[in-house]
């Protein structure tokens, strides 16, 4: 993230390390879209409206949930990991977490 930034430490059990407020203001707007999405599918169905529309969005929702995840998968693995294995031979690092991020996308998907 940029040094501009705000950013605030807390903890896991793994290690301290840094998220920007941008970063979780990003994920919770994401999340409200979600949880409206979500909402709107419930009216539909309290309206009995067609099946196959309800079901095309609760399959809308669902990739809106997996994408969501990957997001937050991706973050922790770029920056938490990065924190915990140091900064020694970043750009090494760099290209491995870009391959991985490739193949958990390719498996979630």
């Amino acid at each position: 993230m940029g040094t501009n930034k705000e950013e605030y430490k807390h903890e896991h059990s793994h290690s301290n390390h840094k998220h920007s407020d941008e970063d979780y203001k990003k994920l919770i707007n994401r999340m409200s879209r979600i949880i409206g999405h979500a909402n709107s599918v419930k009216t539909m169905i309290e309206e009995h409206r067609d099946c196959t529309e309800i079901l095309i969005q609760i399959s809308a929702v669902k990739s809106a949930l997996n994408n969501l995840g990957k997001k937050i998968l991706e973050d922790h693995i770029n920056k938490c990991i990065v924190d915990v294995v140091g900064e020694e031979q970043l750009e090494e690092k760099q290209k491995l977490l870009e391959d991985l991020n490739d193949a958990i996308d390719k498996f979630v998907r």
